[in-house]
């Protein structure tokens, strides 16, 4: 059983950073759940303040996941639309490499604002708002799960 929980702790921590590059993927939330089954396990305790911690972590960040990219979106004046582009571009981007995980958001964005109002300027503008917001929500995912995934291995290892 221990093995099982070792196993799918490190899948979980694995899809847990994925999850913070692909939108359909919760990756803080995976990647805590990893910690969690390795604490369960025999290979790794960790303390209640450090679970505690990493779970206000997990949390913290999943919520300003939802409200980052909309602060972006409108402190540039953007909408809706331009956020739906931005994900979409993403997971369009996800497949063309490291660059089209950029530049995806960025034109998937504009793309959005285009749709909604057929101006240019603006949509340059609200898609790169769109696009800060989305990135800033996607580091704070990648370094909550990074962080979780240091700590896992360091558990495990010790």
């Amino acid at each position: 059983m221990d093995y099982f929980l070792l196993i799918s702790g490190i899948v979980l921590m694995l899809i847990g950073i994925i999850g913070c590059l692909v939108p359909v993927l919760p990756g803080p939330p995976l990647s805590y759940i990893g910690i969690i089954l390795l604490h369960l396990s025999r290979f790794g305790q960790f303390s209640k303040t450090t679970l505690i911690v990493l779970g206000a972590v997990t949390i913290v960040v999943t919520v300003l996941d939802y409200i980052v990219p909309i602060w972006g979106t409108r402190k540039f004046g953007g909408s809706k639309y331009g956020v739906r582009g931005a994900t979409v571009g993403l997971i369009i981007g996800f497949f063309l490499g490291p660059a089209g995980i950029i530049i995806g958001p960025l034109l998937g964005a504009i793309v959005g604002e285009l749709i909604f109002r057929d101006d240019m300027k603006y949509a340059i503008k609200a898609g790169f708002g769109s696009l800060l917001g989305f990135l800033t929500g996607v580091g704070l995912k990648l370094a909550a799960s990074l962080i979780m995934t240091f700590y896992f291995f360091k558990e495990w290892i010790s």
